[in-house]
C-alpha cells in the first residue's frame, strides 16, 4: 500500500430501513496515522455508519475501500479478519475471566488443536498479553485477576489494548469514556494519544467535544442521516461544531479553504 493511500475511503454509503433514511450518500476518508471523530445528535446516523463499516449490517448502496482494496463485510468477524477492531461501549468482555483470557477471547492460542478438546497455550497468551499491554501503555498489576474486580477504566484499557494488539488497519472507539470518572478518562485518553504517536489510525465516536478537540485531527459532522461536513480540528472550534450539529450553521457558508477534504 502506498503511504498516501487512505486507510479507509467510503463513497455513497447508504442505509434505509423501509421509508426511514438512516444514512444517505455518506462520503468519508481516513488517512494513514490519522485520528478522526464522528459527531452528531442522537439519530444523526453515526451508529448506522459504524454498523455498516464493521459488518454488523450491510449497506443498500455505496463502496468501502480499505487500504486500497474494495471490501464488503457479511459479519463483524469479516471486518475483524480484514483488520478492523471495534471497542463498543459494552466492551464485550467476560468479567469472570482474567486479562489474557479476555484479550484472546475467540482467538485462543493452543498447544494442541483438538477442537472442543484443544489444549490452550496459557503461557503464550500471558506473554503476548503482557506485550500488548506494554506496547499500548496499559498498566495492570495482576493479569491473573478476573475483570470483575477491576474498575471501569481498567476494563476499558484492556479492551483498547486488545483492539490495538490485533488491529491491522484501524481501531474504532465508541464513546470510550462515557461511563468513566475524571481520572480514568484521563488514563484512557493518554492511551489514545499513545496510539496516535505510534501511527495507529483511529475513529472515535464521542459526544464530549473537549475530548474530541484534544484527541483528533479532523471532525466529521453527522446530521439527519448525512455527513454534512468535515473540519480540521485546528481550523474550527467547539462553537462552530455545535452549530453544525444543531443546524444553526449551514455548512455551505463555511470557507472551503480550511477543509481537510470536501464537505
Amino acid at each position: 500500500m502506498n503511504a498516501n493511500t487512505p486507510v479507509l475511503h467510503i463513497t455513497g454509503l447508504t442505509k434505509h430501513y423501509g421509508g426511514v433514511k438512516a444514512l444517505t450518500d455518506a462520503h468519508f476518508q481516513l488517512l494513514p496515522g490519522e485520528h478522526v471523530a464522528i459527531v452528531g445528535d442522537n439519530g444523526a446516523g453515526k451508529s448506522t455508519f459504524v454498523r455498516l463499516i464493521t459488518g454488523v449490517e450491510q449497506p443498500n448502496a455505496g463502496e468501502i475501500v480499505l487500504s486500497g482494496r474494495t471490501v464488503s463485510f457479511d459479519s463483524p468477524l469479516d471486518a475483524r479478519e480484514q483488520g478492523i477492531e471495534t471497542v463498543y461501549q459494552t466492551l464485550a468482555l467476560a468479567e469472570d475471566l482474567d486479562v489474557p483470557a479476555n484479550i484472546f477471547l475467540g482467538r485462543e492460542l493452543t498447544r494442541l488443536n483438538l477442537g472442543p478438546l484443544s489444549v490452550l497455550n496459557h503461557k503464550a497468551m500471558r506473554e503476548r498479553s503482557a506485550s500488548m499491554l506494554a506496547t499500548t501503555g496499559v498498566k495492570i498489576q495482576d493479569m491473573s485477576e478476573s475483570l470483575r474486580g477491576m474498575s471501569g477504566g481498567q476494563r476499558q484499557c484492556v479492551a483498547i489494548a486488545r483492539a490495538a494488539g490485533f488491529a491491522k488497519n484501524l481501531i474504532i472507539l465508541d464513546e470510550p469514556t462515557a461511563a468513566l470518572g475524571v481520572a480514568e478518562t484521563a488514563r484512557v485518553e493518554a492511551i489514545i494519544q499513545g496510539l496516535k504517536a505510534r501511527g495507529v489510525p483511529l475513529i472515535i465516536i464521542s459526544h464530549n467535544l473537549r475530548q474530541v478537540f484534544d484527541l483528533v485531527d479532523r471532525i466529521f459532522v453527522f446530521r439527519q442521516g448525512r455527513i454534512i461536513c468535515n473540519r480540521l480540528t485546528r481550523q474550527t472550534n467547539p462553537e462552530e461544531i455545535v452549530g453544525l450539529i444543531t443546524g444553526a450553521i449551514d455548512p455551505a457558508t463555511l470557507s472551503t479553504e480550511t477543509e481537510a477534504a470536501p464537505c
